[in-house]
Protein backbone atom coordinates (compact mmCIF):
# COMPACT_ATOMS: atom_id res chain seq x y z
CA UNK A 1 0.00 0.00 0.00
CA UNK A 2 2.53 2.47 0.76
CA UNK A 3 4.79 1.93 -2.47
CA UNK A 4 1.32 2.63 -4.34
CA UNK A 5 1.18 5.90 -2.55
CA UNK A 6 5.18 6.91 -2.96
CA UNK A 7 4.54 6.14 -6.42
CA UNK A 8 1.69 7.93 -7.44
CA UNK A 9 2.57 11.17 -5.22
CA UNK A 10 6.24 10.77 -7.34
CA UNK A 11 4.57 10.55 -10.39
CA UNK A 12 2.08 13.37 -9.83
CA UNK A 13 4.84 15.69 -8.58
CA UNK A 14 7.28 14.71 -11.81
CA UNK A 15 4.31 15.91 -13.87
CA UNK A 16 3.71 18.98 -11.72
CA UNK A 17 0.00 18.20 -10.71
CA UNK A 18 -1.54 19.55 -8.20
CA UNK A 19 -4.34 17.04 -6.56
CA UNK A 20 -6.83 19.42 -8.51
CA UNK A 21 -5.13 18.83 -11.57
CA UNK A 22 -5.17 15.11 -11.46
CA UNK A 23 -8.56 14.73 -10.15
CA UNK A 24 -10.12 16.13 -12.94
CA UNK A 25 -7.56 14.10 -15.53
CA UNK A 26 -9.00 11.06 -13.79
CA UNK A 27 -12.55 12.00 -12.76
CA UNK A 28 -12.54 11.55 -8.70
CA UNK A 29 -12.58 13.66 -6.62
CA UNK A 30 -9.70 15.92 -4.77
CA UNK A 31 -9.97 14.13 -1.40
CA UNK A 32 -9.75 10.73 -3.07
CA UNK A 33 -6.19 10.94 -4.36
CA UNK A 34 -5.17 12.55 -1.43
CA UNK A 35 -6.40 9.60 1.26
CA UNK A 36 -4.67 7.26 -1.55
CA UNK A 37 -1.20 9.40 -1.33
CA UNK A 38 -1.78 9.14 2.46
CA UNK A 39 -1.75 5.44 2.46
CA UNK A 40 -5.60 5.42 3.97
CA UNK A 41 -7.46 4.00 0.99
CA UNK A 42 -6.77 2.09 -1.85
CA UNK A 43 -8.19 2.95 -5.41
CA UNK A 44 -10.15 0.25 -7.23
CA UNK A 45 -9.05 -1.14 -10.16
CA UNK A 46 -10.79 1.10 -12.62
CA UNK A 47 -9.20 4.09 -10.99
CA UNK A 48 -5.82 2.09 -11.06
CA UNK A 49 -6.06 1.26 -14.75
CA UNK A 50 -6.94 5.16 -15.33
CA UNK A 51 -3.94 6.67 -13.13
CA UNK A 52 -1.74 3.71 -15.31
CA UNK A 53 -2.91 4.91 -18.61
CA UNK A 54 -2.55 8.50 -17.24
CA UNK A 55 0.98 8.21 -16.53
CA UNK A 56 2.19 5.52 -19.16
CA UNK A 57 3.18 3.34 -16.46
CA UNK A 58 1.90 -0.41 -15.92
CA UNK A 59 -0.41 -1.02 -13.20
CA UNK A 60 1.81 -3.83 -11.73
CA UNK A 61 4.20 -0.70 -11.55
CA UNK A 62 1.93 1.38 -9.76
CA UNK A 63 1.00 -1.64 -7.24
CA UNK A 64 4.61 -2.10 -6.64
CA UNK A 65 5.17 -5.57 -8.25
CA UNK A 66 8.11 -4.01 -10.94
CA UNK A 67 10.33 -1.27 -10.99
Amino acid sequence: MEIFAERLKDLRKEKDLTLEALSKEINVSINTISRWERCERLPNIIAIVALAKYFRVSADYLCGLED
